[in-house]
């Protein structure tokens, strides 16, 4: 099986996304023969970074370029809602990874396309500032959100290690000046902090000063703490998320109920990571066993999302950065059905992100990722080829064969196999 995963340009005959390769976000792109999630097989126009039109296939008239979807499951494109793509890629490191801002640029470049590659069209990034790094590693993730633009949507997170008492005033201002740089999330790592709920209290404030939204990391292992910070969240806007609280597994069912509750009627978000923990919670070097109870967050009313984390390095060296693995884990560990764990990686990872709703319908957002296979359940088993569409157009695709030895004996079988597209 062949493999190539990298950006390219859509106009190579006999691929999946052959056609004219002019046409831009603003130009007219006809999807042939897409298969959607409740089985109709469909022709979907594009045009201005959005769904004009979707038809019963071979109706629409054919017009601009076009892809031959056919055998492909057309969903909502994926979103990745917690990564950290300035330490992504340094797992290889011969020594502590270099943190200067050009390799931060390159990194951070390289991993966004890498999740790009496996469909997500846009990412929010937790960035540490603060310290002797000061902001220079978000400076240089802005440079990399600027050079992606077109090809996918790059958030940066703030991240402040200590906001409280005497050693957090330095923290707080540098977080203040990275919001007015450019970060468009504030963070913060609440259970790094000796006053954890002093730290809450500080980045809800830098939020509310600026009307931007917050993202916590917490283990939420304590039911105390998180239902503090339920009662102080509850009610900003434009909206709270926090993760990826593993440490809610650990609680007796009947806490952890209470707590989801609260987070609940706060609308707070919680943003799992089924592959473990990230780097940004040193506290807990191990990798966790479960993630947060995403069943019975969801029961309790929590909107949950699902993130990969960890994209190879020190905490994670063999992390993918691919939402569908993200959502086969839950699906794997019983966490959730296949739809509903679609559905944590793409509309609420795209909640979580403040970003539109997608539907394949007229009207909606072009952000869309095709995948060889006729069921969710069946494209988060076994996703190799994939297509991806952002703002109107295809910017990357991955393009898998599978052949046997003995051709007779898999074609006797009827055995499934992936086409040369």
């Amino acid at each position: 099986m062949s493999d190539s995963s990298s950006p390219q340009p859509p106009s190579r005959p006999g691929r999946p996304d052959g056609g004219s390769s002019a046409h831009s976000e603003a130009g007219s792109l006809v999807l042939c023969g897409a298969r959607l999630a409740d089985g109709r097989t469909v022709d979907v126009r594009l045009g201005g970074g959005r769904i004009e039109a979707v038809g019963t296939a071979g109706a629409l008239a054919p017009q601009g370029a076009r892809v031959d979807l056919s055998g492909y499951l057309l969903l909502p494109a994926p979103v990745e809602p917690h990564a950290h793509c300035d330490t992504a890629l340094t797992a290889d490191a011969a020594g502590p990874a270099s943190d200067s801002p050009d390799d931060v640029q390159r990194r951070t470049t390289e991993a966004a396309l890498l999740q790009l590659g496996h469909g997500a069209t846009a990412s929010r990034t937790h960035v540490r500032v603060g310290g002797v790094r000061g902001l220079r590693a978000l400076e240089a993730v802005l440079k990399a959100r600027r050079s992606l633009r077109g090809l996918a949507d790059l958030s940066a997170v703030a991240v402040p290690r200590v906001l409280t008492g005497v050693a957090g005033a330095d923290g707080l201002a540098m977080l203040r000046d990275a919001v007015a740089m450019g970060a468009s999330v504030v963070g913060g790592c609440p259970d790094l902090d000796p006053d954890p709920a002093g730290h809450v209290e500080a980045v809800l404030a830098v939020a509310a000063e600026h009307g931007a939204p917050v993202d916590l990391h917490t283990d939420g292992d304590d039911p105390a703490r998180l239902a503090r910070l339920a009662a102080m969240a509850g009610g900003l806007r434009p909206g709270v998320a926090i993760g990826p609280c593993a440490g809610m597994a650990r609680m007796p069912r009947s806490v952890a109920g209470r707590v989801a509750e609260q987070l609940a009627a706060a609308d707070v978000t919680v943003v799992c990571l089924p592959q473990g923990d990230c780097t940004a919670l040193e506290r807990y070097g191990s990798r966790v066993a479960r993630p947060a109870p995403v069943r019975l967050l969801r029961d309790a009313g929590v909107r949950v999302a699902a993130g990969s984390g960890a994209l190879r390095d020190a905490a994670n060296p063999v992390g993918r950065g691919d939402p569908l693995e993200a959502a086969y884990l839950l699906a794997s560990l019983g966490e959730a059905t296949p739809e509903a764990a679609y559905e944590a990686v793409s509309g609420a990872a795209r909640a979580v992100q403040g970003l539109p709703e997608v539907r394949v319908e007229a009207g909606f957002p072009a952000e869309l990722l095709a995948v060889r296979g006729e069921r969710i359940a069946g494209v988060l088993s076994l996703a190799y080829s994939r297509v991806v569409i952002h703002r109107g157009r295809v910017v990357a695709r991955t393009s898998a064969v599978r052949e046997y030895c003995d051709a007779a004996v898999a074609v006797a079988l009827e055995l499934p196999r992936q086409s040369q597209r």
